[in-house]
Order: C-alpha cells, then structure tokens, then sequence
C-alpha cells in the first residue's frame, strides 16, 4: 500500500497541462485500467471483509452500512460493491479479466445478477454451465459496449426463467422527489421497459417539436424542459384527478408588498409543497394565473378572502393566440399550447390587460423574458426580440443583392 501511495503521489506531482492531445488520451487510457485493477481489489477485499463479518469490529452489523458510514458512499454504491464483491466469488473469468484492468466495476455489476444464489440454482437445475456463461459475458464486457452487454445477460436472464410470471410492471417502477433549500427538486427513479418506453416517447415528442435555431441546451436540458413541458400540457387540459377537491394547479403564496416591489425579492414566496421561490419568479407565474386577495389579521387568521381574479380571461387568451400562433419569441416554433400570456407591460406595474398588452410565450422564453430579455410589436405587426443588453436577436442573414 506504501508503493501504491507513493505512485499515486507521483502521478499528482506530473504537470498534466503540458501534455499534448494524444499524450492525454494515452494518460487516461493507463489511468481508467488502473482505476479498474483498483476497483476489483476493493470489490475482492469488502467480500473478504464480509466474510469475516469485520464490520462487527467497528460495531456496524453490515459491510454495506460500514461502506456507507466510514466509506461515505451512498447506500446505492455501497449495496452495488457488495453484491459485485459476492458476484466475483462464482464467475472466476470475470474476476481475473477485472483484476487486470480490462472490464469496468460498472459492467461487474451488469453480469453480477447471473451470480445470485437463486439463479445459481436454476442454472444448474437446467444443465446450463456456469463456467462458460462467466467466460462469454466477460468477452462480451471486455469487447463490447455497455448497452450490448447488459442485453446479453438481460437474454440470458430471461432463457434461464422462460416460464416464470410475468412481472407487474408497478412492481418495477419508482419515483422520490427531494426538494432543497432553495425549491430545487431532484428525481430519482426507475421505470419498467414498458413505462420507460412512453415516458421517452413522450418526451422525444416535445423535444423534437421545440428545436429552435441557435438552441445550446445540452440533451439533458431539452429532455429537462420537455418534462416540465409535459406537466404544463396536463394541468392545462384540467383532465386530471381532484387533489383535495380542486383541480391541481400550482399554488404560490407571496406577500403584497413583495408582489409590487419591483426587486427580486430572493425567498419571498413560497410554493404549495413548501418550496421558497423569488418574487421575481412569482410574478412570472402571475403572468398567466389566478390571484386571490386574502387579507389576515394581527393574530394570523384569514379576514377576508377576495374573489379570485383571473389575469388573463379566456377569450383573451384565444384572441392572443389567434394573433400570435404560437411562442413570439425569436427563433421559437412552440405551438400555443405550450404557452403562457406575457404581459408586455406587467399588470401589477399598471400594465393592461389587454391583447394589446399580450405576447404569447413558452415556459423557457418566458423564464427568458422575466431575466432581461425582451419581446416588443412594432406598428407593422411584427415581433421582435431582444437581448438584455439591448441588442436584437435576428434570425438569419438578409440575401444581399
């Protein structure tokens, strides 16, 4: 371990800025096999631990809580390398080619489900060698990408239990929403082939539809958009379920004074399920929303509830779209459905509600337009869009003749 500490001290002190192009992908290359070697002796040792129930002498009954405690890895990680250091007991091939560098600690735990005492034993039931399944799907891992991996041992899995029930695929689904400080939520889930497949359908849909020119969203933040997109489309339609008695809807507290006050306001409102948001952020939901007017009193109870009042009425809204056609914004091609009615002049600041006074605009140029950007009519009819530093978006080049 001293010698190991002693290179890993080494490779710190090389100045890697100096190395040309392929002097890196050389350095990484040597480095993702190392790391490789180092993962399968932590994967060898954890299952050594195990077996001695060594946990037990820090006082944790289990090496995933010890993992998680003293390792500080997520409970995830810590299962994970547990079950890849049990998996590397029974499929020796498998152990040798990651002892060497040539297979990944994320493809052990794509073939580690093969090792699992109860398939195991239906292998054996059925003659099938075991030997040889652990010498192809670790060619397979050492050869082939990890996707075409793991549907080799999905086949395998399922010629293993060709008679067995069919799944409920709720039983394979899952969902937690943990929502920060600052309102921030973060997914974490999986879905059933089935699910997953018209979720992404779904999802491809709006992406594909919203693919404006100029667009620098990564992947991932069209697909991000897209599912807040699709929840937009199924509040607006008023087709699902009551949630204690009303319709579901986004709900956001925010004082008067706040409301008026031009500032940002960081924290100044709060959403139905107890996230803290900006005022600035709750004035942009006001663009097109609801607003009740309650009034409370010194000791915090309600004295007057006043009539709700919508900012946009729907026969403006359709005026407004009617006109418009879709997200005015530069570039944008996002049908009217996807869209909220911006006041141009904002109607807490004396702005009317009137069609006038309306442009209809995406959830993210929305957003855009509530940061700096900004939307205007000319006399002509047309929109255009500018920057915050004042500058126009144009969309293409003129033909010069």
């Amino acid at each position: 371990m001293s010698e190991l500490r002693s290179a890993l001290e080494a490779l710190a002190a090389e100045d890697v800025g100096n190395l040309g192009p392929r002097q890196q992908l050389e350095r990484i290359t040597e480095l993702l096999e190392a790391r490789n070697r180092l993962d399968a002796q932590l994967a060898r040792s954890v299952r050594a631990a195990e077996l001695q129930q060594a946990p037990e002498d820090d006082g944790v009954t289990s090496m995933r809580s010890w993992l998680r405690g003293h390792g500080r890895l997520s409970p995830g990680a810590a299962g994970q390398l547990v079950r890849n250091g049990r998996a590397l007991e029974h499929l020796p091939a498998l152990a040798s080619a990651f002892a060497d560098g040539a297979v990944t600690a994320e493809q052990v735990a794509v073939i580690a489900p093969v090792a699992t005492e109860d398939r195991r034993r239906a292998a054996r039931a059925q003659g099938v060698d075991l030997a040889e399944v652990d010498a192809i799907l670790t060619a397979v891992a050492a050869e082939r990408p990890l996707q075409q991996l793991a549907r080799v041992v999905h086949h395998y899995l399922a010629c293993l239990d060709p008679d067995g029930p069919e799944p409920d695929p709720t039983e394979e689904r899952s969902l937690t929403l943990a929502t920060f400080a600052d309102g921030t939520v973060v997914l974490r889930g999986q879905l059933d082939a089935v699910g997953g497949e018209k979720l992404q359908a779904a999802l491809e849909a709006i992406t594909q539809a919203d693919r404006p020119r100029g667009d620098r969203r990564t992947r991932a933040q069209q697909l991000a958009d897209a599912l807040v997109q699709l929840a937009d489309n199924a509040l607006a339609a008023g087709d699902l379920p009551l949630l204690r008695t009303v319709k579901p809807h986004v709900i956001v507290r925010i004082d008067l004074a706040d409301l008026v006050d031009p500032a940002t306001g960081p924290g100044a409102a709060e959403t139905g399920f107890g996230a803290g948001i900006s005022a600035a952020r709750a004035r942009w939901l006001a663009c097109d929303g609801n607003i009740s007017r309650v009034v409370f009193g010194p000791e915090g109870t309600p004295l007057d509830l006043g009539r709700t009042h919508r900012v946009v009425p729907p026969h403006l809204r359709r005026a407004t779209e009617l006109r418009d056609r879709g997200c005015v914004f530069a570039g944008c091609a996002a049908p009217t459905h996807w869209c909220d009615v911006h006041h141009l002049q904002h109607w807490i600041d004396g702005g009317d509600t009137s069609l006038e006074n309306s442009a209809l605009l995406c959830e993210r140029h929305h957003t855009k337009v509530h940061h700096g950007f900004r939307v205007q009519r000319d006399p002509g009819g047309r929109w255009r869009t500018f920057r915050p530093d004042h500058s126009e978006i144009v969309i293409g080049t003129p033909l010069l003749v």
